[in-house]
């Protein structure tokens, strides 16, 4: 017999961190598109890509659903960024942060950094460097904040979509 004193209670967490599953991937697109131009458009099919060649791939979900996901990469995927490529260019391995987005409704609770912790904490001791962009040109300003506070620091930018888009380039030692 147990009396109160031995119960343990499990509260149900809000949003549980777990790798993508095929069934996700039409949220995942639609999640993304909400976002963009914080994040290009992705159809369906380059998001099946990743879920296969992406080293990290993970969704918070709860009960409505995926809430936030996180696509990371590293170094020798056939990846036709211009941004992947560069930072292919400069160093010989990395950890890439291709993408992130948060639900509108499951914003301010700390599911983009639960997401950038998890992916961190993934790669550390197999790389020594994490890398990512935000844009400039059109400017998010709130996502570069966002990285400083995280420990980027900007090394380079480039133009893009014929100079349309301006990154700055990002890395953070781990």
């Amino acid at each position: 017999a147990c009396d109160i004193s031995c119960m343990h209670y499990t509260l149900a967490m809000p949003f549980e961190l777990r790798k993508v599953e095929s069934s996700d991937l039409g949220a995942i697109v639609e999640l993304n598109e909400s976002v963009v131009p914080a994040v290009n458009s992705v159809p369906l099919e380059k998001m099946r890509w990743f879920a296969q060649n992406a080293s990290y791939f993970k969704v918070a979900v709860d009960a409505d659903g995926v809430a936030a996901f996180l696509i990371g990469l590293r170094a020798g995927v056939p990846y036709e960024s211009p941004n992947y490529q560069w930072f292919c260019a400069s160093y010989p391995d990395f950890a890439y942060v291709d993408r992130v987005a948060v639900a509108g409704r499951a914003r301010r609770q700390g599911l983009a950094s639960k997401l950038y912790d998890d992916f961190e904490l993934a790669q550390r001791g197999e790389v020594s460097v994490m890398t990512c962009e935000v844009n400039l040109a059109p400017p998010n300003p709130e996502s570069m904040r966002y990285h400083e506070q995280r420990g980027f620091r900007q090394i380079g930018s480039q133009a893009t979509e014929g100079g349309s888009k301006i990154v700055a380039l990002l890395e953070k030692a781990l």
